[in-house]
């Protein structure tokens, strides 16, 4: 069995910074892609970005690029997700997850099996 546990969101003023943190269970946590995904009020999850297993591959869906940066720290078994310049549409919660396959990227929600409980990050203008 599995578990994420997400930490490190909150609110913060619009160009502000945040670093969430995911910490993972199991000892599998190494060989799998790691994802960040988010939710706002209403709208569908959707991807933020991915990590493979070693670190070495990450991707981010455009309106990140440049501002948020992923990272993995396997001895610790945790996902980063550094957070830059924060704008109001950032607000959501956020949602850290591990791949169902060993050779997947996906930015599919769906091909994601493991889900952290999310935690909220909202920046006010």
């Amino acid at each position: 069995q599995v578990q994420l546990v997400e930490s490190g969101g909150g609110l913060v003023q619009a160009g502000g910074s945040l670093r969430l943190s995911c910490a993972a269970s199991g000892r599998t946590f190494s060989t799998y892609t790691m994802g960040w995904f988010r939710q706002a009020p209403g709208k569908e999850r959707e991807f933020v970005a991915l990590i493979s297993w070693s670190g070495a591959s990450t991707s981010y869906t455009d309106s990140v690029k440049g501002r948020f940066t992923i990272s993995r720290d396997n001895a610790k078994n945790t996902v980063y997700l550094q957070m830059n310049s924060l704008k109001p549409e950032d607000t959501a919660v956020y949602y850290c997850a591990r791949s169902a396959n060993v050779y997947s990227a996906s930015t599919r929600w769906s091909q994601y099996d493991y889900w952290g409980q999310g935690t909220q990050v909202t920046v006010s203008s």
